[in-house]
């Protein structure tokens, strides 16, 4: 999770995020999307169809995309997405979990591997990196909360197993099993959160130089670039020293 906390400061610095947006757009709504056809297209009835769109809230996803998004589940002609984890070897012996939501999954899968290849990388067996994880449930919560001592309470009480506070953000983890219920306990104390999600979060992070951490980079890059990827977790960690020499 380090790794990939990092990586998303550093193609944050680099502006990044304008020339993606669209791109990220699209991968919300089609969460909305399968989240909304696979139970009722009403939030309130919907667990998982509110924290989509909560999530594409939290990204300022415009609400006519949002609703659009919804809409298209009741269509007759809608695709079905099948959810799929890949897992896989990245430059440095580093360990990478992807996740895609695709309507071909032989496309998906020649795709990724092809990223992963060309890398430097290698695609691995489902379940080949993830005994290096935990699947858990992610949090988080703007500065705006609280302080740091208000947002541990809250997050204790609430059942939580662990919170990081920094200037940018609150990040409660909790058991992947009681995501929902830990998130509704939070939010009669704190208010609404800005996403609430389930994540890979890695046990252990491996060290890389700044040669293997600007391959690794180009390979996350590449995964979150494709259109049926959703998300990609990494266990790698760089010194503050080459993280200032990659983001500058």
């Amino acid at each position: 999770m380090a790794g990939h906390s990092q990586f998303k400061n550093i193609m944050h610095r680099k502006g990044r995020q304008d020339s993606v947006r669209s791109k990220m757009f699209s991968k919300l709504a089609r969460e909305i999307t399968v989240a909304a056809k696979a139970g009722l297209p009403d939030p309130t009835m919907n667990a998982s169809l509110r924290l989509a769109i909560q999530n594409a809230k939290a990204q300022s996803m415009p609400k006519d995309n949002i609703d659009r998004a919804i809409k298209k589940a009741s269509g007759a002609d809608t695709e079905n997405y099948d959810a799929i984890r890949y897992e896989g070897y990245g430059p440095g012996g580093t360990a990478i979990i992807v996740e895609a939501l695709t309507d071909n999954r032989n496309r998906t899968a020649s795709n990724v591997r092809s990223i992963f290849t060309k890398a430097g990388g290698a695609l691995g067996e489902t379940g080949s990196v993830s005994f290096s994880f935990d699947h858990v449930g992610e949090i988080t919560y703007k500065p705006s909360a609280g302080d740091a001592d208000k947002v541990m309470e809250a997050a204790i009480e609430a059942g939580a197993d662990d919170v990081e506070s920094d200037d940018e953000s609150h990040v409660i983890i909790c058991a992947f099993e009681t995501l929902g219920e830990v998130a509704k306990a939070l939010e009669a104390t704190l208010g609404e959160a800005e996403t609430v999600k389930a994540i890979w979060r890695a046990q252990n992070n491996v060290p890389v130089d700044e040669e293997k951490a600007l391959s690794l980079m180009k390979l996350i890059d590449s995964l979150e670039d494709d259109d049926d990827v959703q998300n990609v977790y990494s266990n790698f960690e760089v010194s503050e020293e080459v993280l200032a020499k990659l983001s500058a």
